[in-house]
């Protein structure tokens, strides 16, 4: 076997070289989609939580929003009452290894139906 001269050795590293950039790739968009998803959990919960104390006035409204989304280690970037209605918007960080230093944002409505 002298033609041989590392062929496979060669091929076996650049392929797992393509696995390790393939599983890089996956836990990007995975941590990201899980931010994304954690955001609008956050948005939800907090708008509910606003408009369940929408009677009380804008301020205690969107406290509750506050303490709400703090609780899920995101910020509210917006918070307002429209009528009975709270808009709520938040923006949760990445993980630190997520390249691009973005942050995933959400934004909910909550308030009583119209019938």
């Amino acid at each position: 076997m002298t033609g041989d001269r590392g062929a496979a050795t060669v091929l076996s590293a650049v392929l797992s070289m393509a696995l390790l950039v393939l599983l890089w790739f996956a836990m990007q968009l995975g941590a990201a989609t899980i931010a994304r998803h954690r955001a609008e959990g956050a948005a939800d919960l907090a708008a509910l939580a606003a408009a369940a104390h929408a009677p009380q006035g804008q301020q205690l409204a969107c406290e509750r929003a506050n303490r709400v989304a703090s609780g899920m280690r995101v910020a509210v970037t917006e918070c307002r009452l429209d009528g009975w209605d709270a808009r709520v918007a938040v923006q949760a960080d990445l993980p630190d290894f997520v390249l691009g230093g973005q942050k995933a944002s959400a934004r909910a409505r909550a308030g009583p139906t119209g019938g």
